[in-house]
């Protein structure tokens, strides 16, 4: 890569935002080149910048950052995003990792985490910070022969079955992902047709013996 790592930074927190620009503009090689506080300011800065890192959070008033992720990586498939958020929990990570984001990290890591990780992300790697890179297997839940749980199933579809697994209602799945919850109403629907199962607790029982939800299943 030549000439500066250029990184876009989303958070709808402003005294978390103005802080890790400042952070960048001590970092050599490194150059902010945007900020944004929400998904479609974020959008229209990728568009507009082409940064080769996008540090994003995951909870916003306006869109998910999940959604915003999915988009972005699709989009610009040489983008790298790298989560930096406070959700400390699998199915956060799961999600991301599955939308196309590079690396997660915890709200609390160091600096040096930081620089560590956009590097790192610039470079085309996956970066998991120390807190969670230990929760790395549920990303692995392939199984033989590297088979997809539920095939039949769409990504989102797979996300709303994790977090079902984990035993979130309707409302909770709606504010996680970003979605409506006559959306997330209609998605399940659809996932106990696909599953051939007769209930919510039934497909949660299918999902929990395929490994989905494994730190609430038992």
């Amino acid at each position: 890569m030549t000439g500066p790592i250029t990184v876009v930074v989303v958070d709808d927190h402003p005294v978390f935002r103005l802080g890790m620009v400042a952070l960048l503009s001590t970092l050599d090689g490194i150059e902010c080149v945007g900020e944004a506080a929400d998904v479609p300011a974020a959008l229209d800065t990728v568009a507009r910048t082409r940064p080769a890192v996008v540090l994003m959070d995951l909870h916003f008033e306006r869109g998910s950052g999940i959604e915003a992720t999915r988009l972005l990586t699709r989009d610009r498939p040489g983008i790298g995003v790298l989560v930096v958020t406070m959700l400390d929990d699998d199915a956060s990570l799961v999600a991301a990792m599955r939308a196309g984001a590079r690396g997660y990290l915890l709200k609390g890591a160091t600096a040096a985490d930081v620089e560590r990780s956009i590097r790192a992300v610039a470079s085309g790697d996956l970066v998991l910070g120390a807190a969670v890179a230990g929760r790395a297997g549920l990303l692995f839940r392939a199984g033989p022969a590297g088979r997809v749980p539920f095939p039949q199933l769409t990504d989102r579809e797979r996300e709303i079955l994790e977090l079902l697994a984990r035993g979130l209602p309707n409302a909770g799945i709606a504010h996680r992902l970003g979605l409506s919850p006559k959306t997330v109403r209609n998605n399940v629907s659809t996932i106990l047709l696909k599953l051939g199962v007769g209930s919510r607790s039934e497909a949660i029982a299918a999902a929990r013996d395929a490994g989905f939800g494994a730190a609430t299943a038992g």
